[in-house]
Parts: structure tokens; C-alpha cells; sequence
């Protein structure tokens, strides 16, 4: 059975304001302290952003009970400093992002200017193992058209600097803004992925190739496919479902890729706009169904979703627990109508923070 990781970036905020802290030195610091042996929190490009990575696991559940207890101690090491966390992918609030100080962040400044200043934006990514790079680079060009469908299950970005952006995961337009991100062309196979990264490096545009950031990518560090999509999740559920479907994806493409069945080739022009219309609806609009790239209901694009990974959910035991997930997410709303419904409730976005502080938690 194939593993699953995910790494959570987290917004770290005063509890009493909400307004994003930029603390995070200070958290780490305090972790390693409390925890050296735990090593499972890590720096990120802004001071208001802490960043966890579970360890693989085989069972759902094992990986629900991890990042529930992730961001658990996230919030316990925090409020040692006087802040807390929110799983929220971008802040409600205004906010002025800190640079942390780092030779690495301070090139990417001096490249890309006020993008990089501005991108404190919140993701979830999945790392799924894979048995081979040519597997992964082959999973990863069959994966292209059913991403979108990730990033609606978990948007959970529609307020920008103390407005409504209008979008469901702004987060992902902000993210776009890097030149490497994004959806890709069809690959075909290991050796011309590497050869398009080296091109990529040789420009001089980005530094190295833990730049390159694609939709879906091989990871440098492991051996799986790392899918970057997703906003941070609100809920602990909504990340699991999110791996359960990436997990589910990742076997799929491997078969079609073993039973000799062609990629989808839909143009990079194409996938832009479904992606396009999934961080704009999210699951409140219509989707652009994977296959035919029409406009459909995002439920009805959610189900064609299960419908593709039925036979791998089946096969992890899965099946049941996704669909149940997929109906109660779309009967309540992700991160991003909670959030809208706080607002609407309270009219106060200082109130949204601080009740998704809580269900960060739950």
C-alpha cells in the first residue's frame, strides 16, 4: 500500500486580535526545546508561517491522529511565546509580511520583489510514495486534469489584507505569481522531466531546482509525488480526505500508466482555466469536469472525482470514508464558506480568526 505524507503551513496569530505575529523564530526555538526529538516543525519564507511534515503513513486514521497532534503541540509551543495557530491559507486580517532572515529568502526578494513580499499564503502538500521516478513522472502527467478538484475541496483562502477577495483560494492565485508554478505540459518521461528542470535552473530566473513548483512534482527529499495545490485544510478531516484522494489518484494514474493507456492531453492553456475556475467557486459554483473541460456543479465534478478513484479507494479500504467525507463536505462547506459564513454571522473578521483558531484544533 502506497504511503502518505502531508505538510501543513500554519498561520501564526495574536489570540486575543487575531492579527497574524510574525513569531516564528521564537516558536522553533521554543519546540526544539520542549521537543528535540520531535523535529517535525520547520522555517518558512514569512515570520507569521510555521510549517510541520508528518511522518508516512498506510492508514487514514494514523495520519488524522498525527496532524491533529501536530497542530496540537504547533499551538502548545506557540502559546509559550503569547501567539497561537490557525489553519487558515491566507490571513483575513491586513497584514505586513516579515521576510525571514535567510540568504535564500533575501535572493528570492531581491528576484521577484513585492511578490515575494506579499506571498504569506498557506499550503497543504502531499507527498504519495512511488515505486520508480519514471512511475512518478508518469503518475504526475496523468494527474494534470484532476487537481483542480483538490484545490475546490480545500479552499480556504477567500479574504485578502481585510477583504473579500472574491475567490474561494485566493491563496493559489497569489502562489501563481512564482514563475516555475502552476499546472505542466506532459512530460513523457524521467529523463526530459530532469532535462526541462536543468533548463529551467539554467535560465538564471530561479536558483535551484527546490524551485520548481509545480502543480505536481517528484520530491527531492523522498521518494514520492508531491502534489502542491491544496490550501491548508481547516479542518484535520478536510486534509485527510484530500490525501485520501491524492493517494487514490496516484494509484490510478500508476495502473493506466501500467495497462498502457495515454494521458489526458489537455493543453496547459486549458488546465489553467479549470484551475482558474476551481480557485474562484471552489465547491460554491460549477467546476470544469476533468474529462470533457465543461462546466459542471462542483458536486457533480467532486463525484466523477470518487468515480475515477473507486477502484483504489476500494483496494485501501478507503472508499467508504471518502465518499462519506465528500457528502458532508459538500453539505456543510470548506474552509472557505465557514469562513464566509463566520463573516456573514459576526461581521467581524477578528471573529472569523479566532473561531477558526478553535476549529484548527478540533
Amino acid at each position: 500500500m502506497r504511503t502518505v505524507g502531508v505538510e501543513e503551513e500554519l498561520l501564526l496569530v495574536d489570540p486575543e486580535t487575531g492579527e497574524p505575529r510574525a513569531l516564528s523564530a521564537a516558536v522553533l526555538a521554543r519546540a526544539a526545546q520542549n521537543d528535540a526529538e520531535q523535529d517535525v516543525f520547520e522555517k518558512e519564507l514569512h515570520e507569521q508561517m510555521l510549517e510541520f511534515a508528518t511522518h508516512p503513513q498506510s492508514s487514514m486514521e494514523s495520519l488524522r491522529a498525527e496532524i491533529v497532534r501536530c497542530r496540537k503541540e504547533a499551538a502548545r509551543h506557540a502559546g509559550e511565546i503569547g501567539c497561537t495557530v490557525a489553519a487558515l491559507a491566507t490571513s483575513p486580517l491586513p497584514v505586513s509580511p516579515a521576510i525571514g532572515v535567510n540568504r535564500r529568502y533575501q535572493w528570492m526578494a531581491d528576484q521577484y520583489g513585492i511578490a515575494t513580499r506579499e506571498q504569506l499564503v498557506m499550503g497543504c502538500h502531499v507527498h504519495v510514495s512511488v515505486e520508480s521516478e519514471d512511475e512518478g513522472v508518469a503518475v504526475a502527467d496523468r494527474l494534470r486534469p484532476w487537481l483542480q478538484v483538490l484545490k475546490a475541496i480545500s479552499a480556504n483562502s477567500p479574504f485578502w489584507q481585510g477583504k473579500d477577495s472574491g475567490y474561494s483560494s485566493y491563496r493559489s492565485r497569489v502562489w501563481l505569481r512564482w514563475p516555475s508554478a502552476g499546472p505542466t505540459e506532459i512530460f513523457g518521461s524521467a529523463e526530459r522531466y530532469h532535462r526541462l528542470i536543468a533548463d529551467m535552473v539554467a535560465t538564471g530566473v530561479i536558483l535551484d531546482d527546490g524551485m520548481i513548483y509545480f502543480d505536481a512534482r517528484l520530491s527531492q527529499r523522498y521518494p514520492t509525488v508531491e502534489i502542491r495545490v491544496s490550501d491548508v485544510c481547516l479542518h484535520s478531516g478536510t486534509a485527510v480526505l484530500v490525501a485520501m484522494l491524492a493517494r487514490g489518484l496516484v494509484e490510478t494514474a500508476a495502473r493506466e500508466w501500467r495497462e498502457g493507456r495515454e494521458p489526458l492531453d489537455h493543453s496547459v492553456t486549458l488546465l489553467r482555466l479549470a484551475d482558474w475556475q476551481a480557485a474562484r467557486s471552489g465547491l460554491a459554483g460549477e467546476l470544469l469536469h476533468p474529462v470533457t473541460m465543461r462546466r459542471m456543479p462542483a458536486e457533480a465534478v467532486v463525484r466523477a472525482l470518487l468515480d475515477h478513484v473507486e477502484e483504489a479507494l476500494a483496494g485501501t479500504g478507503d472508499l467508504d470514508r471518502a465518499r462519506t467525507a465528500c457528502e458532508e463536505l459538500l453539505r456543510n462547506g470548506n474552509g472557505a464558506q465557514v469562513q464566509r459564513a463566520l463573516m456573514e454571522r459576526t461581521g467581524s473578521l477578528r471573529d472569523v480568526v479566532t473561531e477558526c483558531v478553535r476549529l484548527t484544533q478540533a
